[in-house]
C-alpha cells in the first residue's frame, strides 16, 4: 500500500506531456481549388483558402484541447504559408524534413489539412503520389499509396495515430481504409481530375474547425497506422524519367526497368530512407 501512494504521488508531481497535434498541410484538397493554375504557392486565393482552413483547424484543436500545434507547410517546397498570417497560436514549419519526417518527437497526433487522394484514383482532383509530374506509381508492400498512407505510417512507426484529415472525398476515403476511426471534413467532390464542387470558404472552415475540434478528443482512442516490417517501397517515374545510370548501386535497391525501382527495408523508415539517399 505504502508503494501505491508512493507511485501515486510520484505521478502528480510529474508535469503534464504537452499535447501537441503535428498538422501537415498540401494545396490540392482545399476547398475551392480545382485547376492547376490554382495550386501555384504564389497563388494569392489559394493562399488565403488554405490558411483559412489551416487557422480554423488550428482553432479547433486548441478548443479540444491541445497546447500546441506545429504546421508543416508541405506544398512545393514550404513556399505557401506565412508567419505573418499563420494562426498566432500556432507554429510554422518551413522547408524539407528528413527521411522520419519529425515524427521522432513523437507528437500527440497528426493530421492533415488540404490534402489529395493517391495516383490514379477516378474523381480526385488533381490526385498524385508526391510527384505529379514525376511519380507514376508508388506501392508499400505492394499496394497502391501516396502521402497519406506513407505519412500515416512513418507517424505509426513511432506510435503517433492520425485523427484528422480535410481535403476531397477521394482523400477522405483513403484515409478512412487505413484509419477508419479518424475524422473527416470533406470540403469537395471530384468529378473529375480538374472539376469539383466544393463547399464556399465560411462553411469548409466551419466544417474543419470542428472537425479538428472532434478529432483531439480521440486521441488515445484512435490506434496508430502501422505496417509491419520487413517493408518494400516501390517507384514508377514517369515516362520522361528513367533511372539515371548507376541506379543498380543504390543500397538496398533493385531496378526492375527503365522506369521501376524497388527498395526493400526492414521497416517503413528504412524503407524510405533509403528511398530518399541520393
Amino acid at each position: 500500500m505504502r508503494l501505491f501512494f508512493s507511485l501515486l504521488l510520484l505521478a502528480w508531481s510529474l508535469p503534464a506531456q504537452k499535447k501537441t497535434v503535428f498538422l501537415i498541410t498540401d494545396a490540392e484538397g482545399v476547398g475551392g481549388v480545382c485547376r492547376q493554375d490554382q495550386t501555384d504557392p504564389k497563388d494569392q486565393e489559394m493562399r488565403q483558402l488554405l490558411t483559412g482552413e489551416i487557422n480554423a483547424a488550428v482553432d479547433g484543436f486548441l478548443a479540444g484541447g491541445a497546447d500546441e500545434v506545429l504546421v508543416w507547410d508541405g506544398h512545393d517546397g514550404s513556399q505557401t504559408l506565412s508567419t505573418l498570417t499563420i494562426h498566432p497560436k500556432a507554429k510554422l514549419l518551413m522547408g524539407a524534413m528528413g527521411p522520419s519526417m519529425l515524427m521522432e518527437r513523437r507528437f500527440s497526433a497528426v493530421a492533415y489539412v488540404g490534402q489529395h487522394g493517391k495516383a490514379n484514383i477516378r474523381g480526385g482532383i488533381m490526385a498524385h503520389s508526391y510527384s505529379s509530374l514525376g511519380i507514376q506509381n508508388m506501392l508499400l508492400n505492394g499496394k497502391p499509396v501516396g502521402e497519406i498512407d506513407v505519412i500515416a505510417a512513418m507517424a505509426g512507426h513511432f506510435g503517433t495515430p492520425v485523427i484528422m484529415l480535410s481535403g476531397d472525398r477521394a482523400a477522405a476515403n483513403e484515409l478512412h481504409e487505413i484509419v477508419p476511426d479518424a475524422e473527416l471534413a470533406v470540403v469537395k467532390e471530384g468529378l473529375g481530375r480538374y472539376s469539383c464542387i466544393s463547399l464556399s470558404a465560411p462553411a469548409a472552415r466551419d466544417l474543419v474547425r470542428e472537425t479538428a475540434r472532434r478529432g483531439v478528443a480521440r486521441i488515445g482512442s484512435i490506434k496508430p497506422y502501422t505496417v509491419p516490417g520487413p517493408v518494400t517501397l516501390q517507384i514508377e517515374y514517369t515516362t520522361r524519367n528513367s533511372l539515371p545510370v548507376g541506379a543498380e548501386l543504390r543500397a538496398g535497391a533493385e531496378v526492375l526497368d527503365d522506369r521501376t525501382i524497388r527498395f526493400q527495408g526492414k521497416d517503413i523508415l528504412d524503407a524510405w530512407t533509403l528511398y530518399r539517399a541520393r
